[in-house]
């Protein structure tokens, strides 16, 4: 089976500080990850690297058998929510039809297909009703559905979401697992930044335990144990892991 990426011997530093150490990681299409490791342990690098965004030291990256550069249509990144400007005046029907401009030449507008498939994706998170709103009018837990809503709308086959779940309600948190969970039937990769032990097995198919080297992948029901999560986090650990493993 084909990987949708394949990592082979990625190392990367900031200011000769290692960040991340000799990762393999083959992720295939279908599965729904959750990257997991305490802070600094190099999560975002992980993502900023399979995007293309950082200089790496060492390793290649393939998405799809092909370079970053002709795949980077493919994929989309969704932020955390405290790396954006809410106050930039931009509607959520704006927002939305971001998702669209990949697939434009300079100065090529936007037209009716591109808006029905951003109401489209608008509606599968039921937020239709908010399109005219600016973003920064928004709860926190619909301005993640916007931001999932573009992402949709891009129509990409890899999405690397970076802990969507920080700050909004349960009922959000609940809507966009179900997204991802279907997401993922339909055959694309998703990779989830992750903080929350207490809700890996209920929501992941595969975890990465990350902490700058990897710890290890695999399976959730067989990967996510005490031991690995230990090796993990180490003096970091969470106070609650006793609960996330046995429940």
């Amino acid at each position: 089976m084909n990987s949708s990426i394949s990592i082979k011997g990625l190392s990367v530093s900031y200011d000769r500080k290692t960040v991340l150490s000799n990762i393999y990681l083959d992720i295939q299409p279908g599965q729904l990850y959750g990257v997991l490791g305490p802070n600094g342990a190099g999560k975002s690098t992980l993502f900023k690297s399979i995007l293309g965004l950082i200089d790496i030291n060492s390793g290649r990256i393939e998405i799809n058998g092909k370079t970053i550069k002709e795949q980077r249509k493919q994929m989309v990144y969704i932020p955390q929510r405290g790396e954006v400007d809410w106050q930039f005046p931009a509607t959520v029907m704006d927002v939305v039809l971001m998702g669209r401009y990949p697939f434009k030449k300079i100065f090529q507008r936007l037209n009716a297909e591109d808006r029905k498939i951003a109401m489209d994706s608008l509606e599968m998170m039921g937020i239709s009703q908010f399109k005219d709103r600016q973003i920064g009018e928004l709860s926190g837990g619909q301005q993640q559905r916007v931001f999932l809503a573009r992402a949709i709308c891009q129509q990409a086959d890899i999405f690397l979401f970076d802990e969507p779940f920080v700050g909004v309600d349960i009922t959000t948190e609940q809507k966009i697992i179900q997204i991802l969970q279907k997401l993922a039937a339909d055959g694309k990769t998703l990779l989830v930044v992750h903080h929350d032990l207490s809700t890996v097995r209920d929501y992941f198919d595969q975890v990465i335990l990350l902490n700058q080297r990897l710890v290890v992948v695999g399976d959730t029901k067989t990967t996510f144990t005490e031991e690995n999560i230990s090796k993990a986090y180490g003096g970091q650990l969470p106070i609650l892991h006793k609960t996330a493993i046995h429940k």
